[in-house]
């Protein structure tokens, strides 16, 4: 099965390559991912780029370097923050939006722990950058410089680079903020708060990414807490569970409450099946949900309950995708929604290498999106790395 699973990420990582990487403004040795395909002119000059798409178009070749890293991968992994470098134009830790420098910080971590990559220089910056903007009075980081929404998707991705860089009383700091008052009664986690003169008032909306982070930052904080204590990770002992059982009923909730009957991600009544950013929503929370499968500490019935019923989420999530996919030159097109069939994103000429906007593409189809790609991607990456021997 493992080996299944390996061929369909190699396939996802492909496609995307193929129709989404160039280079930078033809600058040697930069690349980075076209937000659309097939591309308008101001697409392929990278007028709009999205900074944190690149995050994950990293995160996500990150993925496939540590199933089989090769020189090719490390490569493309420099030319991308070299290029995401020049193409902000300024110090990557210059962009107004905490969250997205968050998951640039993220990827670059990652990208470090890679055996042969070496040291990413622009990391210790952004890393300042990042815990700089955590507001000692509120006890959590507003979503843009000089705001006053305060959310999770720059909360929750705030708390895993601070667990898995040491600074875990800011990690537990955190997610103390977000659990008294963004779990609604379904113990999902909502967006975040608006603060007002007369207090804060909550944004009940629910996303599937949402769900992601916080699962990444619990599981973070438990390992750390067990590391702390001298704990064994597997044992059953009590360090810790606090967050593993936060773990456990969050991964609960995400089954009753974001996924199909059959265990497929999908909020319901279309929910979250768009381009854009939200592209990108299913597929992170597929990656923590593959943390919790190889991470969560703790052996204990509940624990090991827990792991089967995330990776279960997983392998259906990915079995949908890949059967409701399109193929298009012998690689996979990935849906928007992970419960319908993909659509192509054109209306009419030929099939193939030669497709292009004058050819007539629909630029209205959320497939044309390399947030939508990406995330195919990443949860054929997840399904990986929960099958794998």
């Amino acid at each position: 099965m493992d080996e299944i699973w390996d061929h369909r990420a190699d396939l996802a990582e492909q496609a995307v390559i193929e129709r989404h990487v160039a280079r930078l403004w033809g600058i040697p040795k930069t690349t980075l991912g076209v937000i659309a395909w097939p591309p308008t002119t101001r697409d392929k000059f990278f007028y709009h780029w999205h900074y944190w798409w690149q995050a994950h178009f990293i995160d996500c070749q990150v993925d496939a370097a540590t199933r089989r890293e090769t020189g090719h991968r490390l490569r493309r992994i420099r030319r991308t923050i070299r290029g995401m470098r020049i193409r902000n134009q300024r110090p990557l830790p210059h962009n107004d939006f905490y969250d997205d420098r968050t998951w640039l910080a993220l990827a670059m971590h990652r990208t470090q722990d890679l055996p042969r990559y070496g040291t990413v220089r622009y990391l210790p910056g952004l890393d300042a950058s990042v815990f700089a903007g955590v507001d000692p009075l509120i006890g959590a980081c507003p979503w843009k410089v000089d705001g006053t929404f305060y959310n999770v998707p720059t909360n929750g991705p705030l708390a895993i680079l601070a667990a898995r860089t040491g600074r875990t009383d800011l990690a537990a700091q955190l997610i103390d903020w977000i659990y008294p008052r963004l779990i609604n009664a379904d113990g999902l986690v909502m967006d975040g708060v608006q603060l007002r003169v007369h207090g804060e008032d909550a944004l009940a909306d629910i996303h599937t990414y949402n769900q992601g982070v916080v699962l990444g930052a619990l599981v973070e904080l438990a390992r750390a807490e067990r590391a702390a204590a001298g704990v064994a990770v597997d044992a059953v002992d009590e360090v810790g569970m606090e967050y593993i059982t936060r773990v456990h009923h969050l991964v609960q909730a995400v089954a009753a409450h974001a996924a199909t009957t059959d265990g497929v991600i999908d909020l319901g009544n279309g929910r979250g099946n768009g381009g854009g950013d939200g592209g990108l929503f299913k597929g992170i929370l597929a990656r923590y949900l593959a943390l919790v499968v190889t991470d969560l500490p703790g052996d204990d019935k509940l624990s090991r309950a827990t792991r089967q019923l995330a990776k279960r989420l997983i392998i259906q999530s990915a079995e949908s995708v890949w059967h409701y996919r399109l193929e298009v030159d012998g690689l996979p097109l990935f849906g928007a929604s992970w419960v319908r069939d993909a659509a192509l994103p054109r209306t009419g000429g030929r099939l193939g290498t030669s497709l292009s906007v004058a050819a007539g593409a629909d630029l209205g189809v959320a497939e044309r999106d390399l947030s939508v790609q990406l995330s195919g991607w990443m949860l054929m990456e997840a399904a990986a790395r929960v099958t794998r021997g």
